[in-house]
């Protein structure tokens, strides 16, 4: 009986031990759980915590950060309920809450930041699917000259019959940009918006097919284009097509560019979630790219006119042409490569030059 007794006691004990051996080694994998937490996120809270000292944060920015920072107390509560790192997401969170309602004071000023602040961020974040889309449409351009090199009847192909047919007519009779005169202004202008903001659509939506639609536009009517010029070139008359093609073609192949751009951020967002779920994920995609391609809508309007009211003015002088083409690849460069380097750079520097905030 006391052998029993004994044996009794001993295997209490090292039942106790084995428990106490248990909650030390939870404890301390939920520790180095949560240290790796705070790690991940460290620098994305120091910047969140930055921004609730400053007054001109952009909307945008705000409901992003205010989304990941309720995600990441969500998180934090569930598994880390008693801890340091709670109450810090908490206090942040309120702070950063402020921000957004003192935004809501300034919704006056709403449709100007969106076109100062919101499209040049968006399109600096997205700059990488800006330059895939160019690199798509140049690829098409290549194929289109490479095509029509080797076959002369190519041109036809992509062109239809009927407009190669009466360009060559154009170019026999001496006025080879003649086509655009075939229709009166306000007809064309309306015509081609409509057709120019079609195109862009389907440049945007073809995203969701995993950006094979947005793809398919894009190199399309790469070729197209590369086609089209070729086409002029082997007829001596190349300089003369840029001059007018591109008067209103600067605007209005760079805003496809864009919006296929915008179709590949729409696309992404469905094939590369991350860490979001993927209908978040498209969620956010959908909205950004949405910005852009409204954004799009005054400058396919602008080359309308263009195309409509000017470049069939066959006889303007050339220093009047290349004045609006280089116009417009200013407007281009400016504001949708080098503004959304500068107005991040700006943000930047806004929501760093305060003191470092303290670790949680």
């Amino acid at each position: 009986m006391i052998i029993w007794y004994k044996f009794f006691i001993l295997f209490n004990q090292r039942a106790i031990f084995v428990l106490k051996q248990y909650i030390i080694n939870a404890n301390l994998y939920f520790l180095m759980r949560e240290a790796a937490f705070v790690k991940q996120n460290r620098d994305k809270w120091q910047e969140i915590d930055i921004q609730t000292k400053e007054k001109d944060i952009p909307a945008e920015i705000l409901a992003d950060n205010f989304i990941e920072l309720t995600d990441d107390l969500s998180y934090a509560r569930t598994f880390y309920p008693r801890s340091q790192t709670v109450k810090y997401l908490n206090q942040l969170t309120g702070r950063y809450f402020i921000n957004i309602y003192q935004y809501k004071k300034k919704e006056k000023g709403r449709f100007f930041r969106f076109w100062k602040e919101e499209i040049p961020l968006i399109m600096y974040k997205y700059r990488r699917h800006m330059l895939y889309s160019f690199l798509t449409m140049f690829a098409g351009v290549l194929l289109g000259i490479f095509s029509l090199e080797q076959e002369s009847a190519f041109a036809s192909q992509i062109l239809t019959p009927g407009y190669v047919n009466q360009t060559l007519e154009n170019i026999e009779s001496g006025d080879p940009m003649a086509i655009y005169k075939s229709s009166d202004e306000a007809p064309m202008f309306f015509g081609i918006a409509t057709n120019n903001i079609r195109v862009a659509f389907y440049a945007f939506i073809g995203g969701v097919l995993f950006s094979m639609g947005t793809v398919y536009i894009l190199f399309s009517n790469g070729v197209m284009l590369g086609v089209f010029q070729y086409f002029f070139f082997k007829k001596g008359l190349l300089f003369t097509s840029v001059i007018s093609i591109w008067l209103h073609g600067t605007l209005e192949i760079s805003a496809i560019v864009i919006a296929g751009g915008a179709g590949l951020i729409l696309g992404n967002s469905i094939l590369f979630p991350g860490t979001y779920k993927r209908i978040v994920s498209l969620q956010r995609g959908a909205k950004d790219a949405v910005k852009i391609v409204v954004a799009l809508i005054p400058v396919f309007i602008v080359a309308a006119f263009i195309e409509s009211y000017l470049t069939r003015l066959t006889e303007m002088p050339v220093y009047f042409n290349l004045t609006i083409i280089g116009l417009s690849a200013l407007f281009i460069i400016w504001y949708f490569i080098y503004y959304p380097y500068y107005i991040n750079k700006k943000t930047n520097e806004t929501t760093t030059k305060d003191q470092v905030i303290s670790k949680p």
